[in-house]
């Protein structure tokens, strides 16, 4: 089965980009997965075919008409109808390797980039949107979110990775942050491979990769071993 990513967005030119290179694109290539971007302009019935206009309330800025984008909604749901739909905004819920996961095991997913000052709420409730954020920042569009996203997804699809198995060491998976990485040369402006490494006792290089996990996720990300601690008491 095909993955199916149907992106609504103001720039379709700008897909798939950086997705048509590397490990994503071959496999766009060997229809491994797809990608359709649809024109939100083209769902404007106005002869402007104006897409936004000025927030209720006052302030800075345009926000994206109810109209037009619900059209767009209705749209990508008539032809892809077994589809999540998802917002990428800042405000949504941090993107997950466990939503990911989830996403790459479906068949797909229906992403709205957001332009200009956001969305009209009343889509969002009306089309049942699930928002999403890749970070705490924000972009121009959500145009290199949906990329973010489906960069993600598609990497997990099988026959994608060449070794499926180096997926489950990598960060997040385990609830960690990944462990460091050496290769040759052995000795590089004076900075040595770990001896641990080069010994080929695996039980202890599995014993360093973990603990050096642990260290780097209590340094940087600290919040990662809370939410892994809160999972284990529920269970």
């Amino acid at each position: 089965m095909t993955w199916q990513a149907t992106i609504l967005t103001l720039f379709p030119e700008m897909f798939p980009g950086p997705l048509g290179f590397s490990l994503s694109g071959r496999a766009l290539q060997e229809q491994v997965w797809r990608a359709d971007a649809m024109n939100i302009r083209d769902f404007a019935r106005d002869k402007h075919r104006s897409v936004d206009d000025t927030p209720a309330g006052g302030g800075a800025g345009m926000v994206l008409r109810p109209n037009v984008a619900a059209a767009a909604i209705d749209a990508a749901r008539a032809q892809f109808s077994n589809l999540p739909a998802i917002y990428l905004t800042p405000r949504g819920k941090p993107l997950t390797q466990m939503r990911v996961r989830e996403l790459s095991a479906g068949p797909g997913a229906i992403l709205f980039c957001g332009r200009f000052e956001g969305l009209d709420e009343r889509v969002i409730e009306a089309r049942l949107l699930e928002e999403i954020s890749v970070g705490d920042y924000v972009l121009s569009g959500g145009e290199l979110a949906a990329m973010i996203l489906i960069d993600a997804c598609v990497r997990l699809l099988p026959g994608v990775i060449g070794s499926e198995s180096s997926l489950n060491e990598e960060s997040f998976e385990q609830g960690l942050l990944e462990y460091p990485h050496y290769t040759r040369p052995r000795v590089w402006e004076g900075r040595e491979i770990p001896e641990i490494l080069l010994g080929g006792d695996h039980a202890r290089i599995m014993k360093w990769r973990r603990e050096k996990s642990e260290e780097l996720t209590a340094v940087r990300r600290p919040d990662l071993l809370k939410d892994k601690d809160a999972s284990i008491e529920k269970s």
